[in-house]
């Protein structure tokens, strides 16, 4: 459904290159644009484990399947070049985590590339929106958003959550966005122009603290791995490692107090779930003094018989062992070097990435399809094509 659709990208870092990744999973033709001297500084974290510069390890986790061309867009060469870009591949979809003082500089500004394309979607991600050139990464949208203050042990400091949520979390909404503007295109025939902050993305996950703290005077900050508002939901260790156990009723912690072992937990005080939460602490070194005397999977047996919410906390290793994330993984092959990459399965899997075998083209490396999309896409003469190398606009 969407392999006749073609995404140009202005990306760096993990934002676009993520929303980006999510719609080469549909099948988009997805070519991610770069500047030949200053390319995507993503391209150098991580190990080198290609031994091959702009290779490292940490930008090939979100770039398979896509194709990656160099475009000097401070050249009023490059620019025209974008908006012919447009209008010979016919570009459904431009995407730029650009800072909005750079849309006009580069020629990247909605008016102008809709100029070469009327119906084109448009969509420029920014830190804190159009009208703001605030520098934005992600443990800082993480601090302002909230995230933050809600991490951590009750008596601890902040921390960051273990994953960048603004980045990838802004991702996804664009995502949303992004078909959202499809299906308008589909009915009326218009483009569109969609300006998404991370901040206010960010901020958006925040539903009961936001309404719970405004509407009715709580206080909302880190529990550690408590729940606000139910008990008992935390980590107990075993004798071999870590459990997360959460109760959501009343009924399912009659369950539990019918276990043998944890009978002596049958108390009138407990019965109900605000009991619980009012002793807290104290039920939870109970709990846990219960749990350090069984193994792991002891407990998980135990739990899964009375029907109560149980896991292991999986490390990664453990993760990716998992017999439903081995079905997910999708895979990148390099014919290059010969490695073989595993990537995080997606959220859902589309028909293009069960055709393909959950195998996409491996990261591509900085320029690799140039020739590719300005010659034989574009028609662009090799002579030509020899003369923009020549003077560093591609």
């Amino acid at each position: 459904m969407f392999r006749n659709l073609t995404v140009l990208s202005l990306e760096q870092a993990t934002v676009v290159p993520y929303l980006t990744y999510r719609l080469a999973h549909d099948g988009m033709n997805v070519i991610r644009m770069e500047n030949p001297g200053m390319p995507d500084p993503n391209r150098f974290i991580g190990d080198n484990r290609l031994n091959e510069k702009g290779m490292n390890t940490y930008y090939l986790s979100i770039n398979a399947g896509k194709k990656a061309i160099t475009l000097n867009l401070a050249s009023p060469k490059g620019q025209e070049l974008l908006k012919d870009l447009i209008r010979k591949l016919n570009v459904d979809i431009f995407i730029t985590n650009q800072l909005p003082k750079n849309y006009l500089k580069l020629g990247v500004d909605y008016e102008i590339l809709a100029s070469a394309k009327k119906d084109l979607i448009w969509v420029g991600i920014t830190g804190f929106g159009p009208n703001s050139n605030e520098a934005a990464y992600d443990p800082i949208l993480q601090a302002r958003g909230g995230l933050m203050e809600l991490t951590g042990e009750k008596d601890g400091n902040p921390m960051v959550v273990g994953i960048p949520l603004p980045d990838m979390g802004t991702s996804e909404h664009g995502y949303g966005l992004i078909m959202r503007a499809l299906y308008k295109r589909a009915m009326t025939g218009e483009g569109s122009r969609i300006d998404l902050s991370m901040f206010e993305s960010t901020v958006s996950w925040l539903t009961q603290p936001i309404c719970l703290t405004r509407s009715f005077g709580y206080h909302i900050t880190r529990r550690g791995n408590t729940h606000e508002f139910f008990a008992p939901v935390s980590v107990y260790q075993t004798r071999d490692s870590f459990v997360y156990i959460a109760v959501g009723n009343d009924r399912q912690w009659e369950s539990v107090t019918k276990l043998p072992a944890f009978q002596s937990l049958a108390r009138e005080e407990y019965k109900a779930n605000a009991g619980r939460i009012a002793d807290v602490d104290n039920l939870n070194r109970a709990i846990e003094a219960i749990t350090r005397q069984f193994s792991t999977d002891e407990l998980i047996a135990l739990f899964n018989q009375a029907q109560v919410a149980i896991s292991r906390v999986n490390n990664i290793k453990e993760v990716i062992a998992d017999a439903i994330v081995q079905e997910k993984t999708l895979r990148a092959r390099d014919e290059k070097t010969g490695v073989e990459l595993t990537l995080a399965p997606p959220p859902f899997t589309s028909l293009f990435l069960e055709e393909q075998k959950r195998s996409l083209t491996f990261p591509p490396r900085l320029g690799e399809h140039n020739e590719e999309i300005f010659c034989k896409a574009m028609g662009m003469p090799a002579s030509e094509y020899a003369a923009l190398c020549e003077e560093k606009v591609i």
